[in-house]
């Protein structure tokens, strides 16, 4: 019985973590419906006609062996609607491949229509993406520092939405909305969309409009410059340090400005490989994060209480993943536990009240998909279909992601993985022969694969288990576990066929 009371207790404790974050994302829809309901707008206009009232902007591009996206960045970078008195455009460009030579072509022609772009190279490597932008940062000219990954297309009128913020001398950080060109795809970027849709409304609007920390995503935001001087500067130290700046900041009492109405379009990785490197980063970095940060927010003096839990249940994003996996590992052994010792029924009537947590998330997302997609009776059958698809193959990447938060928390360093892009933008295109796509399979796929069979195994259990006719109670989760690490295993071999 020692063994069932040890699964019993972890299982538990996986479970109430689970719900605990469920309240968390309960609490951000209660702020995000009262903050549509009330205008928190007090913009004040910025003249653009007085060269005076203009501030001096500094775009920086930080790239790596982007061939099939770069020339449609610079183009689209170009036609930003600002005067070019006042614009710099710094193209941070650590590739080590022919695209060096094609960018700087390329910006030699932009130049002699007027346009301040610089070619910017490093031999050294070093901080990754935070290293260039650091090294950019040392000779930008700009007042303020927008930046925009390869894959993002701003549009023209972007700096216009975005700079009269700044008008209040509290603000660091104006992060708009991603958007998405090829959303619909495939079934991969529906999955992707949804996750990052949640993330842009309910969960960025929620913090900031009362005042909780947010991040900034790394992309499709501006930054004033001497918030990020003030901050630390940029660090290398962790996957993600987009988030880890965004801390640091607003642990030095720097406001930030989410602007869910001003929509940033950007390209969803539409192979599962480069889908895997993104979520393998962002979760990575987020533990690395909790690990960096978790006792700066707690000793802040200039924080309340609410803010420091939502804060580091926000750092505790990722880890989400750990638990899911935990409860989803042992819910087979708690099947035939709870057949096998009927003095237990109690606790395990208890246990369903954890559903909830599904209901909550269920709720909160609804929420989500109606702003995005609008409502009624179609859609919301719509929604359920792709709700479930989503938890599944969500689910089926939880091994995936559960081993990058488990290095995150361990401090295990690794390289900064960029995802390949691919210039995709409608059904006709394709993603074969994409020169940047890793040829090796992940060791994790096989583990993948065992794990469908797995839960295989907890569908069929639920026919043979006690002596009642079977056990259905978790029949939906283990379906739902079946289909998700099917998805992923299926899709990633077929991938390198």
């Amino acid at each position: 019985m020692i063994l069932e009371s040890i699964i019993i207790v972890i299982y538990t404790i996986a479970l109430l973590l689970i719900f605990m974050y469920a309240l968390a994302q309960l609490n951000l829809l209660y702020n995000y419906l009262s903050a549509k309901k009330k205008d928190t707008n007090n913009l004040e206009p910025l003249d653009f006609s007085n060269p005076d009232k203009v501030p001096y902007v500094t775009i920086q591009l930080p790239v790596f062996n982007e061939m099939y996206v770069m020339e449609r960045l610079l183009d689209n970078i170009a036609k930003m609607d600002y005067p070019k008195d006042k614009l710099e455009i710094q193209v941070l460009d650590d590739s080590t491949d022919e695209t060096v030579k094609s960018t700087f072509e390329h910006i030699e022609k932009l130049k002699q229509t007027g346009l301040d772009i610089q070619h910017i190279t490093r031999v050294d490597r070093s901080g990754f993406k935070a290293g260039a932008l650091k090294e950019g940062l040392k000779i930008a000219k700009g007042e303020f520092i927008a930046i925009f990954d390869a894959d993002f297309l701003p549009k023209k009128n972007w700096l216009k939405c975005t700079i009269p913020y700044f008008t209040d001398d509290n603000i660091g950080v104006v992060q708009t909305r991603w958007g998405h060109i090829n959303r619909n795809y495939s079934l991969l970027t529906k999955i992707q969309a949804f996750a990052l849709d949640a993330h842009f409304t309910l969960e960025q609007v929620g913090r900031n409009s009362k005042g909780h920390f947010i991040n900034f995503n790394g992309t499709a935001g501006i930054w004033r410059k001497t918030c990020i001087i003030d901050a630390g500067n940029w660090e290398g130290d962790t996957l993600t340090e987009d988030l880890d700046l965004s801390y640091r900041a607003q642990l030095k009492n720097w406001k930030f400005k989410y602007l869910e109405d001003v929509e940033t379009p950007a390209e969803l990785p539409v192979v599962i490989s480069a889908a895997r490197s993104q979520q393998f980063r962002w979760n990575k970095g987020g533990a690395e994060n909790f690990r960096k940060m978790l006792w700066r927010v707690l000793k802040s003096d200039n924080i309340s209480t609410k803010t420091k839990v939502h804060g580091l249940l926000h750092l505790l994003n990722s880890t989400m993943f750990l638990n899911i996996f935990i409860v989803a590992i042992l819910s087979i052994p708690m099947l035939y536990i709870k057949n096998e010792y009927a003095h237990l029924r109690f606790y395990f009537y208890f246990m369903s009240f954890f559903v909830v947590s599904t209901i909550i998330f269920f709720i909160c997302y609804w929420f989500m998909y109606k702003q995005i997609y609008g409502s009624g009776y179609k859609k919301f059958f719509s929604y359920i279909g792709m709700f479930f698809t989503f938890f599944s193959i969500a689910m089926g990447f939880s091994l995936h992601n559960s081993i990058a938060v488990i290095e995150g928390h361990l401090g295990k360093r690794s390289e900064f993985v960029r995802t390949p892009k691919f210039n995709i933008s409608s059904l006709k295109d394709s993603w074969k022969g994409n020169k940047y796509l890793r040829k090796n399979l992940s060791p994790n796929v096989i583990l993948e694969g065992l794990l469908m069979l797995y839960f295989a195994f907890g569908l069929y259990s639920a026919f043979v288990v006690g002596d009642q006719g079977g056990d259905f109670g978790l029949f939906p989760f283990h379906l739902m576990l079946f289909i998700g690490f099917g998805y992923v295993f299926f899709k990633s071999i077929a991938s390198k066929v």
